[in-house]
C-alpha cells in the first residue's frame, strides 16, 4: 500500500442552516443539522469534510458564515467550504470563520483568474475548483448555476486549465451519477488522474462499498466524497475503510 492515503469526504449540502440531499441536484430533502453530523463524521473516522451552501443569497451567506464558525469550534479535521464564492473578499471571510479551503465553481469558469488569484493570495492548498460536468451526446460538458446552465467548455480542457492556473485540487462530480448510487464515472476519472498531477476528488454515484473501492482502482480517484449514503447510514465511515484496507487500499484508520 503505498502513496498517499486515499481520504473519505463526506459533503454536507446547507440550504437555511440545514443539511438536504438531492438526486440529479434536484428533489432535495432534510438530514439534519450541519454541525452535528459533521462532528459525528469527524468521530467516525472521516478525513475531511464539505460543506455547500447551495442557496447562496446574501441572508443565506450570514447564516452559512456562522456555520462555519461553529464546525471551526467543533471539528478537528480539515474542511472545505464552497457555494457563492465570487471574489477574494468571499474567500477571506470563510477562512477568517475557519474553513480549510474553499471550493470555487460558477465563478471560476465566469472569471478564470480568480483562479489564480486565490492560489496567489493563499496558496494553491486552499483552492479547490468544482467541475459539475454532463457526459453529453457530443462528449463531457461543463455546467454551471447547480448543474442548469451548460457551457461550452470541455470537461478535460477546463481541467488542465484549472490546474494550470494554481488550483490544488479537483473535485469532479458526474452529473448523470449524482445521487443515483449506481457508482462513480470511473472512465472520466481516470482520464483526469492520468491527465493531471494535482489530486482528483470523485464525487456523484455512491451506493456501495464497491463503488468507493472501483473509484480509487479504476477511477484512480485520490479522494471519493459522498452524501446520502454517509447522511442516512446506509455505510457507515469505519466500515467503509475496513474494507477499503482489506481490499488493498491505502486508507488512514
Amino acid at each position: 500500500m503505498k502513496g498517499l492515503s486515499k481520504r473519505i469526504i463526506p459533503c454536507l449540502d446547507v440550504k437555511d442552516g440545514q443539511t438536504v440531499k438531492g438526486t440529479n441536484f434536484v428533489n432535495l430533502r432534510q438530514a439534519g443539522d450541519p454541525v452535528e453530523l459533521g462532528k459525528a463524521y469527524s468521530r467516525q473516522g472521516a478525513d475531511e469534510l464539505v460543506f455547500l451552501d447551495i442557496t447562496a443569497s446574501f441572508e443565506g451567506r450570514k447564516t452559512f458564515t456562522d456555520m462555519v464558525s461553529r464546525v471551526a469550534r467543533e471539528i478537528n479535521i480539515p474542511f472545505t467550504v464552497g457555494g457563492g464564492i465570487n471574489e477574494l473578499a468571499d474567500v477571506e471571510r470563510l477562512l477568517h470563520a475557519g474553513a480549510d479551503k474553499v471550493s470555487i465553481n460558477s465563478a471560476a469558469i465566469r472569471h478564470p483568474e480568480l483562479i489564480n488569484e486565490v492560489s496567489r493570495r493563499f496558496g494553491s492548498q486552499v483552492c479547490v475548483v468544482a467541475i459539475d460536468a454532463r457526459n453529453d451526446a457530443d462528449g463531457w460538458h461543463c455546467y454551471v448555476k447547480g448543474g442548469r446552465e451548460r457551457v461550452e467548455l470541455q470537461l478535460f480542457d477546463w481541467a488542465r486549465e484549472v490546474q494550470d492556473r494554481g488550483a490544488g485540487e479537483i473535485l469532479f462530480t458526474s452529473m448523470d451519477h449524482d445521487g443515483v448510487k449506481q457508482g462513480y464515472a470511473n472512465e472520466a476519472l481516470a482520464r483526469l488522474a492520468d491527465d493531471l498531477c494535482i489530486p482528483v476528488i470523485a464525487s456523484g454515484g455512491a451506493g456501495r462499498k464497491e463503488h468507493f473501492l472501483d473509484a480509487f482502482t479504476r477511477g484512480k480517484a485520490d479522494a471519493a466524497l459522498a452524501a446520502s449514503v454517509f447522511h442516512f447510514g446506509e455505510i457507515p465511515i469505519a466500515e467503509l475503510k475496513e474494507y477499503l484496507r482489506k481490499e488493498g487500499v491505502n486508507v488512514r484508520i
